[in-house]
C-alpha cells in the first residue's frame, strides 16, 4: 500500500515539474533577425509603421509589381524581371513574396513580409521562412511542401508565391 501512494505521489510531482517546465525563447530584439542573417530581408511594416527603413523602402515600390524597367520585357527574355505577389492573409498577419525571373525561370525568391510580432512568430518564421525560400527557388513554382509548425505561414507563403508567379506569366 506504501508503494502505490509513493508510486502515485511521484507521478503527480512528474507531471507538476514537466507541465511547469519553461523553454527558452528568443530575445525579440529588432534589427537581429536570424532570417536576415540568413539572406531574407526583415518583413514590411505594412501598416504598422515601425519595420527598417531598408527593407521597406525595397518593399514599396515593388508591391505593384514593377520594378522599374526590367518589368516592361517579357518572362522569357533574358533580363531579370523582378515582381511581388499580394500580401496573402494568414491568421497571423499578411506574408508577401517577392520573385526574380531570367530567362523564363525563377532565379531568386524571397519573403518580403511575414508575421513577426510575437516571440513565437519569430521563432517559427526564423527556420520556417529560409526553408520555403530554398524549397520555391529549387522547384521553380508554388507547388511546394508546407513546413512542418508553420502551416498558416506556408500556406500564406505559397498563395503569395502562385500569385507572383502568375503576374510574371510563369503559371
Amino acid at each position: 500500500m506504501r508503494r502505490v501512494i509513493l508510486a502515485i505521489c511521484a507521478t503527480a510531482v512528474g507531471l507538476v515539474l514537466l507541465l511547469s517546465f519553461k523553454t527558452h525563447t528568443q530575445s525579440g530584439v529588432p534589427g537581429t533577425s536570424p532570417a536576415a542573417a540568413l539572406g531574407t530581408p526583415t518583413p514590411g511594416s505594412g501598416a504598422a509603421g515601425n519595420g527598417t527603413g531598408a527593407a521597406s523602402a525595397s518593399a514599396a515600390p515593388a508591391a505593384s509589381g514593377s520594378a522599374g524597367p526590367a518589368n516592361s520585357t517579357s518572362a522569357n527574355s533574358g533580363a531579370a524581371k523582378t515582381v511581388t505577389g499580394a500580401a496573402w492573409p494568414t491568421i497571423y498577419g499578411p506574408v508577401q513574396v517577392r520573385i526574380t525571373v531570367t530567362g523564363g525561370k525563377v532565379t531568386a525568391v524571397a519573403a518580403t513580409e511575414y508575421p513577426e510580432e510575437t516571440p513565437r512568430d519569430y521563432q517559427i518564421n526564423s527556420f520556417a521562412i529560409p526553408e520555403l525560400n530554398s524549397e520555391a527557388l529549387a522547384a521553380g513554382s508554388a507547388k511546394i511542401d508546407t513546413v512542418s509548425g508553420a502551416t498558416y505561414t506556408s500556406g500564406g507563403y505559397i498563395g503569395s508565391l502562385q500569385n507572383a508567379l502568375d503576374k510574371a506569366g510563369l503559371s
